[in-house]
């Protein structure tokens, strides 16, 4: 358990108390990057689903809240930093723990530098300096000077962090609702110059376009929901930290929900699926097609939202992979100078840094490859997430399996509920991995190894991962005398904080 949020904090502890329950819901908002993840997904959507994309957007949150009530009812009993690998360890033992610490700490190193990349990017076509964001050297430098300016922001403190998400997510989410509106306007006034097509309720049916377009489409699904749970990795800096991170993952997931289905409604009426189709290669891009075309000399909105979205993002993802580095360090799953805590800031500077350093060294890397392997190291975050997730939907149950039958509620929302999210994302993971072995399904549309490059990233990644927990569990044997156990009748009940 995480040391109690009263009293003087210990050295080597975070700050407690140092935001609230709205601070950790905008962050769990501003983790997903929401302008950001939509722009991106609602392209190759459409070209799957068609009309029907709101819907498979409404189908992907499923999975999603079965699994934050896993994390909310998790954190109940083990407010810790560290979340997934600290629940998992706790209900499972040290070597699946373990590898639930590693894929979270690596989506983090492979979505920074992209994330970052964007935010550069439209904050340079925001600004009408289009021939910078075209200039590579320019793109990349700034690049890796937004990573540490918001890495520094990171060590600086969590009150900062949260005040400057609180500004970022009101810009994103004005600048979106300005979009859409404006967008919907135009559909019903009959000003577009696209193939306008007026909203219908059938497009909320997921399964309207057929089964296996729902599954790829749920794939993409995954990425955009993806970072909610931002919000718990803070749950040792935060007020009343038993219930209201746990509170913040719920409530964020719904309201991207909101989000995302009504953004589609507006972007999927006003283009019309033959556009969005057409130029689904552009990705995040589609927006910045869009901008002119819905806003007019206001297209800047559209393209700061965007911009914004990334910049925020870039902040809040590096935070669970750092805490994460933190709280194996601490439970002595990884070297103890990942544990260190800055003396003034009260905030995990070492992990912090590093995790900040391996995703720059990631990005320029890569980067030189092609921005097609980029976008492909992108694709296989899928299978982490996917992995992760259903990795703490099982810990739930499995930890509290002497309570499942106390109540309805019980069985619903901590076991079964947390359960069946876990086998859909088991199903997802396994599904990507057959749909990432075609090389023609990757961004670069090469094979490497007779495989597609994104699943060839994410089967390195795991080995390397399998590698280094051998490495350490020969090295330092401390962490994997640990035993699984099962959740504190007394916590369970509430009768203790």
């Amino acid at each position: 358990m995480a040391e109690a949020s009263t009293g003087t904090p210990q050295p080597d502890s975070l700050k407690p108390d140092a935001i609230g329950f709205l601070d950790a819901l905008v962050i769990g908002l501003n983790a997903t990057s929401p302008a950001y993840s939509l722009a991106a997904v609602i392209g190759p959507i459409v070209a799957l689903v068609g009309v029907y994309a709101p819907g498979v957007m409404l189908a992907a949150f499923v999975p999603m809240l079965l699994i934050a009530s896993a994390f909310y009812y998790l954190n109940k009993v083990d407010q810790d930093c560290g979340t997934t690998f600290s629940w998992v360890t706790r209900a499972m033992g040290p070597w699946a723990g373990w590898l639930g610490g590693w894929a979270i700490t690596m989506t983090g190193v492979l979505v920074v530098g992209s994330l970052a990349d964007v935010a550069v990017t439209f904050a340079l076509l925001a600004f009408g300096l289009d021939s910078w964001a075209d200039n590579e050297w320019v793109r990349q430098i700034l690049t890796v000077l937004l990573i540490l300016v918001m890495t520094a922001v990171c060590v600086i403190g969590t009150e900062v962090s949260a005040r400057v998400q609180n500004a970022l997510i009101l810009a994103q989410v004005a600048c979106l609702l300005a979009f859409a509106v404006v967008a919907l306007y135009r559909v019903y006034a009959g000003t577009g110059d696209l193939d306008a097509v007026k909203p219908a309720f059938g497009w909320l049916d997921p399964f309207g376009a057929g089964g296996a377009q729902l599954t790829a489409g749920l794939l993409l699904g995954v990425f955009i929901y993806w970072g909610w749970e931002s919000a718990v990795n803070l749950t040792e800096e935060t007020e009343n930290s038993a219930t209201a991170p746990g509170e913040a993952a719920v409530w964020s997931t719904v309201i991207l929900l909101v989000t995302y289905v009504a953004v589609a409604i507006a972007v999927v009426a006003y283009a019309g699926p033959a556009f969005l189709s057409e130029n689904a290669d552009e990705e995040e891009f589609i927006f910045a097609l869009l901008a002119g075309k819905v806003m007019g000399g206001w297209d800047w909105v559209v393209l700061l939202a965007v911009s914004t979205s990334g910049l925020a993002s870039t902040q809040t993802t590096i935070i669970p992979a750092s805490r994460t580095a933190l709280s194996m360090a601490r439970r002595h799953a990884l070297p103890a100078h990942f544990g260190h805590i800055h003396h003034r800031f009260r905030t995990p500077d070492v992990s912090t840094w590093w995790v900040a350093g391996i995703a720059i060294a990631w990005y320029l890397v890569v980067r030189q490859i092609s921005e097609n392997a980029l976008f492909d190291s992108l694709t296989a975050l899928s299978l982490l997430i996917a992995f992760y997730y259903a990795l703490t939907g099982l810990a739930c149950a499995v930890y509290y399996r002497r309570h499942l039958t106390e109540s309805v509620r019980n069985f619903l929302l901590i076991g079964l509920g947390p359960v069946v999210g876990a086998g859909l994302l088991a199903w997802l993971l396994v599904e990507s991995v057959g749909d990432m072995s075609d090389p023609a399904n990757s961004y670069s549309g090469v094979s490497w190894f007779g495989l597609g490059p994104p699943l060839v990233i994410g089967i390195g990644i795991t080995l390397a991962g399998v590698i280094l927990m051998v490495v350490w569990r020969l090295t330092a044997p401390a962490f994997w005398a640990e035993r699984p156990d099962v959740a504190d009748p007394d916590l369970v009940h509430g009768k203790e904080s």
